[in-house]
């Protein structure tokens, strides 16, 4: 019962922080399974990408409200550009993480979150417009090879890789950022439906079945915690809130590291 407890309240505070900066959190869950519930990494990425799924796909219809499902469509070609390198980094990057030795990915997964802090900071401190140079084929080939990049960091990490899909899109495409949101969600459910089906090849999955309630026990706080964020939006200053979480994430990424040793 407080295992239970203690799943729903992270999960829950993991959800506020997402819902706060439009992410789904996930960058900030995968430390408290590591540090707080003391699972081995790639445990720890596998739960944290069922959950991270969870999340992401209740949160595509919310921003409905937000962008119609129309202008989603009428932007299928950045989807589809994007998902022809994400699905295959993100297949990549799930057998990759199988492979590695349980240290190893411990401090993979910590430069990774050293990396988001610095993509959160500075994609909230400064604005961004597109690279206007960029167009036909060339736009396609960086598209994808970014997409390749960003699914084997979502895959490797268990996330949905908003942080990083929001600038791509923006800076290669030229959209608004409300727009980008929507579309880094429509990239991200087949991204990640295809990193957990990598991950269903190895026997660390079995992770999913003997942690079946406390997956959805978890699941089910964040994604209460992701819409109180986002109703926390124009309340919580997030002058102060971005440096405050970029902090978290450097502070556990050093603790990630020291179980690599």
């Amino acid at each position: 019962m407080l295992n239970d407890l203690k799943a729903a309240v992270s999960g829950f505070l993991v959800g506020i922080l997402g819902g706060l900066i439009g992410l789904g959190g996930a960058e900030f869950r995968l430390p408290i399974l590591v540090g707080l519930f003391a699972f081995d990494a790639l445990p720890a990425v596998i739960i944290n990408k069922a959950v991270s799924l969870v999340v992401v796909t209740f949160s595509l219809p919310a921003r409905l409200g937000t962008v119609s499902f129309e202008t989603i469509l009428s932007h299928w070609h950045v989807i589809a550009t994007l998902l022809s390198g994400s699905l295959f980094g993100a297949w990549f990057g799930a057998g990759w993480a199988t492979r590695l030795r349980s240290e190893t990915l411990f401090r993979v997964l910590s430069v990774l979150l050293v990396m988001v802090a610095f993509v959160l900071f500075f994609s909230h401190q400064y604005s961004f417009s597109g690279l206007n140079f960029l167009s036909g084929i060339y736009l396609v080939l960086t598209g994808a090879v970014c997409g390749f990049l960003i699914g084997i960091f979502a895959a490797v990490m268990g996330v949905a890789g908003g942080e990083l899909l929001i600038p791509a899109i923006v800076l290669l495409f030229g959209t608004d950022i409300k727009t980008a949101g929507s579309l880094s969600l429509a990239v991200s459910i087949p991204t990640m439906l295809m990193g957990f089906a990598r991950y269903s090849r190895d026997k660390s999955f079995t992770v999913i079945s003997q942690q079946k309630r406390f997956l959805l026990v978890m699941a089910a706080g964040s994604v209460a915690g992701v819409f109180a964020g986002g109703k926390l939006l124009g309340i919580v200053s997030t002058g102060f809130l971005i440096p405050l979480m970029c902090l978290i994430l450097l502070i556990s990424s050093v603790k990630i590291w020291k179980h690599g040793k």
